[in-house]
C-alpha cells in the first residue's frame, strides 16, 4: 500500500501540474485574445454563461449588452461573438467579453476603410484635452479640435452623439490609437459642391447662403463649397456707411448673382435686387414744389442727404439751405440723423437725383423785412460789426444792414 502511494507521488512529480490543469480543462492557448462565437446557455444576475464549444462554460457581464441603466438585450439561446481574455484557475471558466470583441470587429472593419481610403461612420461621445473622442462602433478614436471643422466651431454640443462621417487620418493598432477628421470630409464634400455650383452658375441666379466674413466694402458669402462678393452697396437700397450695419457672421441670406466671371471665378452677389427698386415712379410720388419730411444721413462739405424713405435720398445743395446764411459749412446748419423739412426742387430718375431745398420751407427774412419796413421807415439794431468802409447793424435775427461811412 505504501508502495503504491510512494509510486503515485512519484507521477505527479514528473509532471507540470498546471499543464496536467490545462488538459483537464480543455484549454488551448490559442483562443487566448482570439474572437469566438457562442450561445447564450442561462442569464444570472450579473452574468450572462455562455457555451463557446470548449470543455468549460464562459460568463459575459451583462452590463456589456446593454448601455448603462438599461436592460440587456439578449436572451438564452442567442449566438454573440465575443473575445476570450483569460481562464480563471479557481473553477476554470472562461472569461468572455462582449465589448472587446465589438472592438475587435470594428479594428478589423477600419483597417480596411483606412487601406482603402474610406469614409467611416461614429459619434461624437465626449470631450478630451484638445479635442474629442469618438465611437467608431465599439473602437474608441481621437479627433483633435482643429478637425472637427472647416472653420473653428464655438458649440460642438449640436455635433454630440449625432452618426456622422469621418475620415481616419493615422491608426496604429498596437497603441489602440486611430485619429480621425471631420474636416477632411467636410473639405472632400464642399470641393464636390464647389464644381457642381461652378458648372450651373448664371448670372441673375437666386441663391441661399452664409455670410462668412465681412469687410469694409462688403461681405463674403459661402454659396456653399464657393465664396461670392456682397458689395455694401448692393446689400440694401438705402445708404449704408458698414456691412455689418446689416449683416452678421453666420446670418443666412438669400442673394442673386449679379456678374460671374468663369475664368476668375469670382462672383459677385447682391441683396437689394431682390427687392422692389424705390426709385420706380419716384417722380410720381415726389414732384417739385412739393414739401417731405426727412432725415440727414450724410453731411459733406457741399451739402447734406436728407432721405426721404429706405433707399430714396435727396440732395439738399449748401446754396438752398439757408436765406441769409452765406458761405458757412452744412453742419453749422444742421446735424446728422436730424429730422428736417424740406422741398423738392428737381427729380432726375435716370441718374437717381433728387434736388431739394432745406431754406424754401421757411418764409423768406428778406421778403417779411420789406413788408414791414417800407423804404424811408426807421428802424432800430445793435452795431454787429465795425469796418473801413462802414458798420453793420443788426435789424432782426437774421437780418444784418449796413450804414456807410
Amino acid at each position: 500500500m505504501a508502495s503504491a502511494t510512494t509510486q503515485t507521488a512519484d507521477h505527479f512529480r514528473g509532471e507540470d501540474f498546471a499543464t496536467l490543469l490545462d488538459e483537464t480543462l480543455g484549454r488551448d492557448s490559442g483562443f487566448d485574445g482570439s474572437v469566438v462565437r457562442g450561445r447564450i446557455v442561462r442569464l444570472t444576475d450579473d452574468y450572462a454563461i455562455v457555451d463557446v464549444g470548449l470543455k468549460s462554460e464562459g460568463r459575459v457581464a451583462l452590463r456589456e449588452f446593454a448601455p448603462a441603466g438599461a436592460k440587456p438585450e439578449v436572451q438564452p439561446g442567442d449566438v454573440v461573438e465575443l473575445y476570450v481574455e483569460r481562464y480563471e484557475d479557481r473553477d476554470g471558466s472562461i472569461v468572455l467579453s462582449r465589448e472587446k470583441a465589438r472592438r475587435e470587429e470594428a479594428w478589423t472593419s477600419l483597417e480596411k476603410a483606412f487601406e482603402a481610403n474610406q469614409r467611416v461612420n461614429g459619434t461624437i461621445y465626449g470631450r478630451v484635452k484638445g479635442g474629442f473622442t469618438v465611437d467608431l462602433g465599439g473602437a474608441m478614436a481621437f479627433l483633435p479640435g482643429s478637425q472637427v471643422d472647416i472653420r473653428p466651431v464655438r458649440d460642438v454640443g449640436p455635433l454630440m452623439g449625432m452618426p456622422q462621417p469621418f475620415q481616419i487620418l493615422k491608426m496604429d493598432r498596437a497603441r489602440g490609437n486611430i485619429v480621425v477628421s471631420r474636416r477632411a470630409v467636410l473639405e472632400e464634400t464642399r470641393a464636390e459642391q464647389r464644381s457642381e455650383l461652378i458648372q450651373g452658375l448664371t448670372e441673375g441666379m437666386i441663391l441661399d447662403g452664409v455670410v462668412k466674413n465681412i469687410t469694409d466694402y462688403g461681405a463674403f458669402v459661402d454659396l456653399g463649397g464657393v465664396d461670392g462678393l456682397l458689395h455694401v452697396t448692393d446689400i440694401a437700397w438705402k445708404r449704408i456707411n458698414h456691412p455689418s450695419e446689416a449683416l452678421q457672421i453666420g446670418q443666412p441670406v438669400r442673394v442673386q448673382v449679379i456678374r460671374f466671371n468663369p475664368d476668375t471665378q469670382r462672383i459677385s452677389l447682391g441683396m437689394k435686387q431682390l427687392e422692389a427698386d424705390p426709385w420706380e415712379n419716384v417722380a410720381l410720388k415726389y414732384p417739385p414744389g412739393a414739401r417731405f419730411s426727412g432725415r440727414v444721413t450724410n453731411i459733406t462739405d457741399y451739402g447734406a442727404f436728407v432721405e426721404l424713405e429706405p433707399g430714396v435720398e435727396g440732395l439738399v445743395h449748401v446754396s438752398e439751405m439757408s436765406w441769409t446764411k452765406k458761405n458757412v459749412h452744412p453742419g453749422k446748419i444742421v446735424a446728422t440723423s436730424q429730422e428736417v423739412d424740406v422741398m423738392v426742387l428737381d427729380v432726375d430718375s435716370a441718374k437717381r437725383r433728387i434736388s431739394l431745398g432745406l431754406k424754401q420751407v421757411q418764409r423768406n427774412p428778406w421778403e417779411q423785412f420789406a413788408e414791414e419796413h417800407k423804404v424811408g421807415s426807421t428802424v432800430e439794431g445793435e452795431i454787429r460789426n465795425i469796418t473801413e468802409f462802414g458798420l453793420f447793424i443788426g435789424l432782426s435775427a437774421d437780418i444784418d444792414g449796413m450804414v456807410h461811412m
